[in-house]
Parts: structure tokens; sequence; C-alpha cells
């Protein structure tokens, strides 16, 4: 029975690893997938890089991306980090923007 006793701190350690840490990352990984998975042409990202980029064509494992006038490059879906949220345009005519 001691020795049954003597494993509940091991125990627990290993419950609060896999709570704190294991399970959030496993959280964010299918996240990821589900961002890369459902791209759209049209849609402005940020690459894991740090550039931003627009999504002009959709490849199985790539997409090709508009990062300015007339420059399209080839990545990896896997290196998309974010996909924007489009932001409401703005009325030149409207005083409090």
């Amino acid at each position: 029975m001691n020795e049954i006793a003597g494993l509940w701190p091991f125990l627990a350690v290993l419950v609060i690893f896999w709570l704190m840490i294991i399970r959030p990352a496993q959280r964010q990984r299918k996240q990821t997938a589900a961002l890369q998975s459902n791209l759209a042409v049209g849609d402005r990202v940020m690459l894991t890089s740090g550039i931003f980029a627009t999504v002009v064509e959709l490849l199985d494992d790539r997409v090709r991306v508009q990062v300015a006038e007339g420059v399209v490059i080839d990545v990896v879906r896997a290196a998309v980090g974010a996909v924007e949220s489009p932001q409401p345009p703005v009325d030149a005519d409207d005083p409090e923007s």
C-alpha cells in the first residue's frame, strides 16, 4: 500500500503537466490545421515568417500568395500562421473615422 501512496505525487505531476502543456498544444495544432485547410482565394494571411500576403491560388499542399503587386510566391500550407479578420471599409465622409 505504501508503494501506491508513493506514486500519487508522480501521477499528480503528470496530470498537471498534461493539463498545462500537452493539452493546450494539441488544441493549438488542431486550430492551426483547421485554419490552413479552410483557406480561400482572396484571404489576407500572415505567414509564419511575419510576411502579410493575399491568397491567389490554392494547390494541394501549397498556397500561391501575392506579397506585393506582381510578386506571387508559392509557400507550403503550414507556412500560413493566421488569417486576418476583415476590416470594415472606412467611409471618407464619416467624421468619426
